[in-house]
């Protein structure tokens, strides 16, 4: 699993020349509404053994969530199911919000 930290992330997105990857919020609703990275998939941490055949093995992965711990534990939990291209957003939303957005909104 590879780390990212929020500026990081924000290069990434930025760089017209790399590959998007698919932006896995692990959440709950309520917090997704609160704030969201542009193009995340809403997908709260209960519900990914269930939807698991609904991501894309060869995808890239960022796995998100407010402060990485939950995302850290999906991104670890999607390795052990085979995905090799999983990385986690350190610090995750709250970290995004003061490293790189500070318009929005913190909880």
């Amino acid at each position: 699993m590879e780390i990212l930290s929020a500026p990081q992330l924000a290069a990434w997105l930025a760089d017209p020349a790399r590959p998007r990857p698919f932006l896995l919020d692990v959440r709950e609703p309520w917090e997704f509404e609160l704030c969201r990275l542009d193009d995340a998939t809403l997908m709260p941490m209960n519900s990914i053994p269930a939807r698991i055949d609904d991501l894309d093995e060869d995808a890239e992965i960022v796995c998100i969530c407010h402060h990485g711990a939950r995302s850290m534990q999906v991104a670890a939990f999607l390795e052990r199911h085979g995905f090799g291209k999983v990385s986690n957003l350190t610090g995750g939303m709250h970290a995004w919000a003061l490293q790189v957005d500070a318009s929005m909104a913190k909880y």
